[in-house]
């Protein structure tokens, strides 16, 4: 640690974050996480944060994809399997709803 001073310890520490945060590379490992955390398998999640990226179109009905609510990117998943690769497609958020 840079600072021996609790209090320039914290500054620092939230500086370098808020600098981390803002990088692609956290980005990604972020949105892994987030993936991991609801429930998505996949065998290479490098290779699936790659497709997310690249899709700008809805899999289901070939719509747009952006950020605003109806037409953001989700990736769609089979609930009922836990023990294995269960990311189906990636989605606007109607037909991710649409689908269950």
């Amino acid at each position: 640690m840079p600072y021996k001073d609790p209090e320039k310890r914290k500054q620092y520490q939230r500086q370098y974050y808020k600098q981390y945060n803002s990088t692609p590379e956290a980005k990604k490992n972020s949105r892994i996480a987030h993936w991991k955390h609801r429930g998505i398998i996949f065998h290479d999640y490098d290779l699936l944060h790659e497709m997310y990226i690249a899709t700008y179109y809805c899999d289901e009905c070939e719509c747009e994809l952006n950020k605003c609510n109806s037409s953001r990117k989700c990736l769609d998943h089979d609930h009922s399997i836990t023990d294995k690769d269960n990311f189906r497609n990636i989605l606007c958020h109607l037909c991710n709803i649409k689908r269950g």
